[in-house]
């Protein structure tokens, strides 16, 4: 059982039955008032996220968050198909909601670590680093100006990203998934 004091940044747990991560926790204490944890939430089966203050008389399962390689297959009418590389027979699917905005990020064979609780396919987490091809980009104009230069660019997924000026049509570029920033250009064309 986990109580209040537990509950840190990226701890699962079990509130009312549903699966839950905790995305940030500050501990409070007040005048002549018990100590509280004002944590903000997400439900890892709805992907809801909310606000809220757990007392010391509060008490959690530990959720058993189990995760399993699995491969992204393919997007087909708000349908994101995804299958274990073992057992290439085996495919789930999850609907665009569940996948959010992870969805920018996905190619087909991007490897993924999907999140199950009680054998029932909950989200995924995308590698943090990624490396995609750049297929759309204006030239980089060199001009008076009193900060490093960045353009926008395409990428093979359709996503729009902020890169310096040397990059080209054709370029790999890593890319933070969790930011989404540009990172370093892997292959130059």
């Amino acid at each position: 059982m986990l109580s209040y004091t537990d509950l840190k940044k990226g701890v699962q747990f079990v509130r009312d039955g549903e699966p839950c991560e905790v995305l940030e926790a500050n501990f409070s204490r007040m005048q002549q008032r018990k100590a509280v944890v004002q944590a903000k939430i997400r439900n890892l089966r709805t992907g809801k996220t909310l606000d809220t203050t757990f007392q010391p008389s509060d008490q959690f399962e530990d959720a058993m968050i189990e995760k399993r390689p699995f491969s992204f297959l393919y997007e087909h009418r708000g349908e994101f198909v995804f299958t274990d590389p073992a057992d290439k027979k085996k495919r789930l699917t999850l609907s665009a909601e569940r996948v959010g905005d992870s969805a920018k990020w996905l190619m087909p064979n991007t490897s993924v670590e999907a999140l199950f609780f009680n054998d029932e396919l909950l989200s995924f987490k995308l590698p943090v680093k990624l490396d995609l091809t750049v297929t759309e980009a204006p030239p980089g104009v060199q001009g008076d100006r009193a900060q490093s230069g960045n353009k926008a660019v395409t990428l093979e997924t359709g996503t729009i990203v902020q890169v310096p000026l040397f990059i080209n049509t054709g370029d790999i570029i890593r890319i933070n998934t969790e930011t989404g920033d540009y990172v370093e250009r892997v292959k130059k064309v």
